[in-house]
């Protein structure tokens, strides 16, 4: 059952008594005879609906609604004027209220819109806890609590509230472009329709354009009698994703363009124009300023594209996430394959966050899917892992023969010796580190750009 809560807001106190009489006993009402003092609430304690008097001494309702909507646009706002003045309706209406009623108040009225607007609120609470359990369930990239992570998640939020904006998603292979297109669309208001997803670089270019705007019957040879919908139809009000975006021919480019641009398209050998609504997302690992230098790529669709940009991290820039992703990896298959782990060894998790991870997420899950189905447990070990054993043998041997000099009579340069230290573990940090400059300085708790520095500094002296 979802409960709400209603703020009757009016400088008559028998309205508001009447009101709170009337809804008390179904919602959670609390009353305020000027516009005020409700925003101090609205900052511990905001509602789903208010109530709110135009006429209002002080602060009148346009401008409450006005700085309501500023700070929680999604609260719905019902107006309330003593008489039907035209003017301040409008008004209100443009600046966002749900609906007005005019005094004197009808209860069985009052009531019939108060059910009607809190089944808009009923149905975005429900699409919200179908969202968040989506994405907690389905999206692993999520996992983690990186600053880069935690800003993606509040970025992606924020362009998702469009229905139809562009975004086009960039990042290495591996990293989760195809999730995020999905998070943006399961937080978007086009929730309830489709996502149909195309790999533009898996469909032969001759028949790229009948898979996207769809064709009539006889179209072309083998063509079926019926005709067929195309991927754009078959997303409507809802979001395509292309993925490799960059392997579009420039034909297809151009007529991807015109319906970014107008929102309408023929079918392939037909006359009749369809008009859509839908949000593209696109991704790509690929340059594309590199390839509309080429002419492999048109600057025009590459900004219209590019709305809003989309950039995706690699593994090795969140580092701090790779055992949190881990553990999700390795409950995940363990329950796929009946099996118990109570962990990663202390070793194996080393060893983890060491490795250069070139295929990202993806390579990650695969290490882990592929462990848990050859190890024995109870813990996951480094040699479940499988990765980079004869790099972790071979810089062993190095830590054995690397040994300080005996202190003597004599005494020693211990400027030197800090020196041979500091230059032994840059050089093996970067090694681990498959060149890495950035993980290498992770690996030994370094700002990188001292690590590039002292690395620098280390090439010219030695």
């Amino acid at each position: 059952m979802i409960d709400y809560s209603i703020y009757i807001v009016d400088d008559e106190e028998t309205i508001r008594e009447g009101i709170a009489t009337v809804l008390g006993t179904e919602y959670d009402v609390k009353m305020f005879s000027n516009a005020e003092s409700i925003f101090k609430e609205l900052k511990n304690d905001p509602p789903d609906l208010i109530l709110l008097d135009i006429g209002l001494p002080g602060m009148n309702g346009i401008e409450a609604l006005r700085k309501i909507k500023e700070v929680h646009p999604e609260i719905l706002v019902i107006m309330i004027t003593a008489y039907e003045d035209i003017d301040s309706v409008v008004s209100a209406m443009k600046l966002g209220a749900y609906d007005y009623i005019v005094k004197p108040i009808h209860m069985d009225k009052l009531e019939l819109t108060i059910k009607n607007s809190l089944q808009s609120i009923k149905l975005r609470k429900e699409i919200y806890v179908l969202q968040e359990q989506y994405l907690k369930e389905n999206l692993p990239f999520f996992v983690g609590k990186s600053n880069v992570v935690q800003d993606l998640i509040e970025f992606i939020k924020l362009v998702a509230k469009s229905p139809d904006t562009p975004i086009l998603i960039l990042g290495e292979t591996g990293t989760g472009k195809e999730l995020i297109a999905k998070a943006i669309h399961y937080r978007s208001p086009n929730f309830r329709g489709s996502l149909v997803s195309m790999n533009c670089a898996s469909i032969p270019a001759e028949l790229i354009e009948s898979e996207l705007f769809g064709y009539e019957k006889g179209a072309f040879t083998g063509a079926v009698s019926t005709g067929k919908k195309g991927l754009i139809e078959e997303a409507s009000n809802g979001t395509l994703f292309l993925d490799e975006i960059g392997d579009l021919s420039l034909t297809a480019q151009a007529k991807l363009l015109r319906f970014l641009e107008e929102g309408e398209f023929y079918r392939v050998g037909g006359t009749k124009l369809f008009k859509v609504k839908t949000r593209v997302v696109s991704a790509t690992n690929r340059n594309l300023e590199e390839m509309i230098e080429r002419g492999a790529f048109r600057k025009d669709l590459y900004y219209r594209l590019g709305v809003v940009t989309v950039k995706v991290p690699s593994l090795n820039e969140r580092t701090s996430d790779i055992i949190q992703l881990a553990n999700y990896f390795l409950e995940r298959y363990s329950k796929k394959f009946n099996k118990y782990f109570n962990g990663i060894s202390k070793e194996a998790c080393n060893l983890l966050t060491a490795h250069h991870w070139e295929g990202n997420i993806r390579e990650l899950k695969n290490v882990i899917e592929r462990a848990v189905l050859i190890g024995k447990g109870p813990e996951l070990s480094v040699k479940d892992l499988g990765i980079q054993e004869d790099v972790l043998y071979e810089n062993n041997k190095r830590d054995e023969r690397f040994e300080l000099p005996a202190m003597t009579s004599k005494g020693i340069d211990l400027s030197q010796i800090q020196n041979s230290i500091e230059k032994h573990y840059i050089e093996e940090a970067l090694e681990i580190a498959k060149g890495n400059e950035s993980a290498a300085a992770r690996l030994l708790n370094m700002n990188h750009h001292t690590y590039r520095y002292k690395l620098k500094k280390i090439r010219n002296s030695f």
